[in-house]
């Protein structure tokens, strides 16, 4: 496994990261939970990136048990607040109270007394963002916290975030999480070169957009598959999209690599990038993930590709 720093900052994470969502305490059970944590530390992964939302606090909680025979300190752990966590109009958004109200919530949750990174999942209209800078800064005085981000933030959200932490002297957002795969490349135009500029990490999200590039949908949808169900998953399984894949199935095959292999690979190719997060319902999901980290693709490669991409 290789390792990158986080943006500017002095941590590292691994290349190949473990995320829980729609997997732990959800459709994976407790067992298979440490089965699948454990397959990811023994193979080097040492992030793991949750979010309060995920099974609603299941996914926390179910990982908080797994990791407990594992090192603290060994770990970089993260999560995420923004989306309603009950019917309470405050239990939600990024509000000063929801904001010191749910990292306590969290932390419980993962029997953990800090979190290395603690994400703003969305952007919230509703509260200045001052407000939130504010906030944000004073968990990490608190020790609650020691990094913090933003994931799914706009550009110029992100560059406010960042002049406001220097105006009141508050610990600038360290890392964005956004969604980035072959498919949907839309933050190269601009989130990319703003975190550059910014010195920020990107821990990208859906770099298999769900499966479509391990290859699987490439003859059909298998009975009981997330394309069977999942509606954000059919919206990218377009006729256009699966002859890309195919093409990029077979271009694999010829590199001795499996289209995971590729597809991670490809993300990992810019240096802007500090991980790819990715998903596993079994362990050999991981082993087959993890793999990518070993894959350096040339250039002749790489431009056999855009040319597939378009």
């Amino acid at each position: 496994m290789k390792y990158r720093r986080l943006g500017r900052s002095g941590i590292k994470v691994s290349e190949i990261s473990l995320g829980g969502w729609l997997t732990f305490g959800g459709t994976v059970d407790p067992r298979t939970t440490e089965a699948i944590l454990g397959a990811a530390i023994d193979s080097g992964i040492n992030f793991i990136d949750l979010a309060d939302i995920y099974s609603h606090g299941e996914s926390e909680r179910v990982c908080g048990e797994a990791l407990k025979s594992f090192t603290r300190s060994d770990l970089v752990i993260s999560s995420k607040l923004f989306w309603p966590m009950s019917q309470n109009v405050n239990d939600r958004g990024l509000s000063r109270k929801h904001i010191m109200e749910s990292i306590d919530k969290t932390l419980t949750r993962l029997g953990t007394d800090y979190l290395d990174i603690y994400f703003c999942h969305r952007f919230d209209p509703d509260t200045e963002i001052e407000e939130v800078v504010r906030a944000m800064g004073d968990l990490v005085h608190q020790g609650k916290i020691l990094y913090w981000g933003t994931s799914v933030w706009e550009a110029d959200q992100i560059a406010v975030a960042a002049s406001l932490a220097d105006q009141y002297l508050c610990y600038r957002p360290q890392v964005e999480q956004p969604r980035y795969n072959m498919i949907d490349r839309s933050i190269e135009r601009q989130i990319l070169p703003a975190c550059a500029r910014l010195g920020m990490g990107l821990t990208v999200w859906s770099p298999l957009a769900q499966g479509l590039l391990t290859g699987k949908y490439n003859d059909g949808v298998p009975t009981g598959s997330r394309g069977s169900t999942s509606e954000w998953l059919r919206g990218d399984m377009t006729e256009a999209n699966l002859a890309k894949v195919r093409r990029l199935t077979k271009l694999a095959g010829e590199l001795g690599l499996t289209m995971t292999e590729l597809a991670l690979a490809w993300v990992l190719r810019r240096p802007e990038i500090s991980c790819a997060i990715t998903g596993a319902t079994r362990p050999e999901h991981v082993r087959a993930n993890v793999a990518a980290s070993d894959v350096e693709l040339t250039s002749e490669t790489l431009e056999t590709i855009e040319i597939i991409l378009g």
